[in-house]
């Protein structure tokens, strides 16, 4: 088990990214959550395997339809501070 903290940044607030976010990392059996920043970015932390990091990133990379994501950062995490399931704050 891994965990990572993504920051994605262009057009993401608005444009359904945490929810299609939610829905991609449950799918991927990921723990953790997305939430926007006051900046206008989008925070998503997840924990479980690295593979499934990995999927979810190229995701992030792309983002919903509406979105338009000029860049995404990855960031170490620790697992614990996954919690359970996966959310959107």
């Amino acid at each position: 088990m891994s965990a990572a903290r993504f920051v994605a940044s262009g057009k993401v607030q608005g444009v359904w990214f945490r929810a299609s976010a939610r829905e991609r990392a449950r799918a991927l059996g990921l723990r953790g959550y997305a939430r926007n920043l006051p900046d206008g970015r989008v925070e998503v932390l997840a924990a479980g395997s690295d593979d499934a990091l990995e999927q979810l990133a190229a995701w992030l990379r792309e983002g919903p339809p509406l979105a338009r994501v000029d860049g995404l950062e990855r960031l170490p995490a620790r697992e614990d501070e996954a919690g359970e399931g996966f959310a959107t704050l």
